[in-house]
């Protein structure tokens, strides 16, 4: 997962509204958003990775929600284990919040950014094993953290909030959605061009993350295409949190892409939705 806003309690009705783009590799063995049930047998609303288990944004019925980012690094570190559990593991698990945070193991990881929710609690928290001051930088990962109270936010592939222009476009684009809108049409105009704008920044504009300059304009648009390459934006994300009747329900849209779009869409027919009536959360 390479770009997502989201916004916690920006509406009294919408506890929670996301969209995201989800960069990788398309030869890597995925499974797009469905319901599964993780080893322990929790049941898991996400798309999954097939090559090393995990997800990258996922909900469960029991109200607990979580995404991730990679953090960019000229010369990526050998990991132990796979970053996408720590989404699942979220998930599926039982430990509350601050438990779970502890138990994370900061050097067994390549560098990333997660956000995880209890909607049942109402607490929010980010976590990342890079300083984030200098997330590039060859360092020894260790624990960064701190929750997260109602707000708009947006994360890319650095630190929570680095305002990258592809990240404060998404960010815009998603407070002028935040309004309640018709459950059979979860895309507000504004959005939908953010998401699929694949023109990259300005020069001037571009980060500086360790990785050659042509690579960085190649990433730097929302919605990424490199010529020549098996790497790119493979779906698009929408997720929305509900008050209703009796709890809180949620959404989850999501739109395969594939590498030989001429133009990025958001196509019916690839269109996936998981609706859950309602979040066993208080």
């Amino acid at each position: 997962m390479c770009l997502i806003a989201f916004a916690i309690g920006l509406h009294p009705d919408m506890p929670l509204w996301l969209a995201s783009n989800r960069d990788e590799s398309f030869d890597r063995p995925t499974e797009p958003l469905h319901r599964w049930r993780s080893e322990t047998g929790a049941e898991v609303v996400a798309g999954r990775d097939l090559r090393d288990g995990g997800t990258w944004l996922g909900l469960s019925p029991a109200g607990r929600v979580a995404w991730l980012t990679n953090v960019r690094q000229a010369t990526p570190e050998r990991a132990e284990r796979s970053r996408g559990e720590l989404v699942s593991r979220w998930l599926a698990g039982q430990d509350d919040l601050a438990g779970f945070v502890q138990t994370l193991q900061p050097q067994a990881y390549g560098g990333f950014n997660l956000v995880l929710g209890d909607l049942g609690a109402g607490r929010w928290h980010w976590v990342s094993n890079r300083h984030p001051a200098d997330p590039h930088a060859a360092q020894t990962p260790q624990r960064h953290q701190r929750p997260l109270g109602p707000g708009l936010y947006g994360l890319s592939n650095a630190s929570l909030d680095t305002p990258w222009p592809k990240t404060l476009k998404l960010c815009a684009a998603l407070q002028a959605s935040a309004v309640p809108m018709d459950a059979d049409d979860p895309v507000h105009p504004t959005l939908q061009d953010a998401l699929t704008d694949h023109h990259p920044a300005p020069e001037t504009d571009l980060p500086r993350t360790g990785v050659p300059m042509a690579l960085e304009r190649a990433l730097s648009s929302p919605f990424v295409r490199i010529p020549d390459s098996d790497y790119g934006t493979r779906s698009t994300t929408l997720l929305r949190i509900r008050r209703q009747a009796g709890g809180l329900g949620a959404r989850l849209d999501e739109w395969q892409h594939r590498m030989d779009e001429p133009v990025p869409r958001l196509d019916p027919q690839r269109h996936r939705c998981e609706l859950i009536e309602r979040l066993r959360a208080p």
